[in-house]
């Protein structure tokens, strides 16, 4: 039930004015993420200073039992930071302070609204970057990136933000400061800290993160290599991981996604190919350029139509601009595109891409692969205008089908962006009843009363009946015009 506005009128007992939203005009802007086809007004969006802030926020919001959904830069794409239209939505936009930087012991420590970004340009002087580096470091905040488990182009060497961090400050819906982790190599007990790390805002409010630094490399090297056949660049990347070459990106766009990014980034991608990868090497002059020519050999072997070495940093950047603006720029293609995110062996590459074309013709809409081929974690873009009468709700039908295509080759519903309000249902796909009750009993150790992002990640029980949502982990699905694969 919403609460009364003169309840909410409370908050300005303990925050100043300027940090309480009320108004209809002022909630707007928070009324989605970057899933922006989900859309909920809160009843209140308060905007702390500091820690004590929050934590009368939290208790507030406990004692009157209001629903509290966690805000970062709202960059998130699937509807995790959707408000609850019975809550209050508290942004931590405020907590943007490097606190400390220890350059001897490579770490920093950081509050939540510290943009990813910013976290290297602080450190660039001394020779340090923070690794993860989603597509949207520029703006997305690291508090966001421990709640998601933010990858990024590098993930496949430097790995996720789960393997970049070393300790979190939250604080629990009961209203305690809890320290999980260390700034020791590791630390005694459970590993708490890979359990918060992509839970969602489900468990705790993220106030503090403690990162890894590492030095930047030596040299770093980037090949642009073109395929006729999308086949034949996944099988380009089964065999440099085959070789034990670990690149540091290893990222495959499709011809439409090529198109998309070479007119809006003009980086010089052959906008004739079928798929093109980029393959980044790092490390010292002698193993770079070691790894370079066995590379390029494998690249050759499997079909390369053309290949490309960057010539100096400005042409590294400038290759992966287009791979980090494919999305805005596939957002030129049409009104309105759905970005989806599931994950695959490597091994069923070529095997999704074509069920994938295959139901893009079923439901008559185009689909932009761009993914981190890597480690198989995808993302289709799925055009659509909103504007016409079922297209939003086509593109969600052909999502879901995706996403249960990877679960049924192996892979899972999600890589980076997180479950969220989008991939509810296909948590009943992929996870059986038993699991998901386990799950939500994890949820009520940290949140008892179900306060803290309510409805998200995790499907109820009742819902996944609802759906007759059957585990294909069990030989048991339904979809069978996808069983061939």
């Amino acid at each position: 039930m919403r609460p009364d506005q003169h309840i909410l009128q409370r908050l300005l007992d303990f925050l100043p004015s300027d940090c309480v939203l009320l108004s209809e005009e002022s909630i707007r802007p928070y009324e989605c993420d970057g899933l922006s086809a989900y859309t909920a007004k809160p009843a209140a969006v308060v905007l702390p200073n500091t820690q004590a802030q929050v934590q009368q926020v939290v208790s507030f919001c406990r004692h009157n039992k209001i629903p509290l959904v966690v805000r970062g830069a709202g960059t998130g794409l699937s509807g995790g930071a959707l408000p609850h239209p019975d809550g209050i939505l508290l942004s931590l936009a405020k907590f943007k302070r490097i606190l400390s930087l220890d350059i001897d012991n490579r770490t920093a420590r950081v509050e939540p609204g510290v943009r990813n970004l910013a976290i290297s340009q602080a450190v660039a002087a001394h020779g340090l970057y923070y690794a993860p580096d989603p597509s949207s470091q520029i703006a997305c905040t690291i508090g966001g990136n421990v709640a998601e488990n933010s990858g990024g182009v590098h993930c496949l060497k430097y790995g996720l933000t789960v393997h970049n961090i070393l300790a979190i400050k939250v604080l629990t819906m009961e209203g305690e400061f809890l320290t999980i982790g260390s700034e020791a190599l590791d630390s005694p007990g459970y590993d708490l800290l890979a359990l918060l790390t992509g839970s969602e805002g489900l468990l705790g409010i993220i106030l503090e993160v403690t990162v890894k630094l590492l030095p930047k490399p030596e040299q770093a090297q980037v090949l642009l290599a073109a395929f006729d056949s999308i086949l034949k660049a996944g099988q380009a990347v089964a065999n440099i991981i085959a070789a034990g070459i670990i690149p540091a990106g290893l990222e495959m766009m499709d011809n439409l996604a090529i198109r998309a990014a070479e007119d809006f980034a003009k980086v010089g991608y052959p906008k004739d190919a079928e798929a093109i990868l980029l393959c980044e090497l790092d490390g010292n002059s002698e193993e770079v350029q070691q790894q370079l020519v066995h590379v390029q050999a494998i690249l050759r072997l499997n079909g390369a139509i053309s290949l490309r070495q960057s010539e100096n940093e400005q042409q590294r950047l400038q290759f992966w601009a287009g791979r980090k603006n494919a999305f805005p720029a596939v957002g030129r293609l049409s009104p309105d595109y759905y970005c989806m995110d599931g994950t695959i062996p490597r091994k069923h590459l070529a095997t999704v891409l074509e069920g994938i074309h295959e139901l893009s013709v079923q439901y008559g809409l185009p689909v932009a692969n761009v993914f981190h081929a890597g480690d198989g974690n995808l993302h289709p873009l799925i055009l659509y205008d909103a504007n016409k009468q079922g297209e939003l709700h086509n593109a969600e039908r052909l999502g879901g089908k995706i996403l249960e295509l990877c679960v049924q080759v192996g892979g899972t519903i999600t890589g980076e962006h997180g479950v969220g309000m989008e991939k509810l249902d296909q948590m009943c796909v992929q996870f059986t009843s038993e699991e998901l009750t386990q799950f939500h009993a994890v949820k009520a150790v940290f949140d008892p009363e179900n306060l803290l992002n309510p409805g998200k990640a995790i499907p109820t029980l009742h819902r996944c009946a609802e759906l007759g949502a059957m585990h294909v982990h069990q030989g048991q699905t339904r979809f069978p015009e996808l069983e061939r694969f």
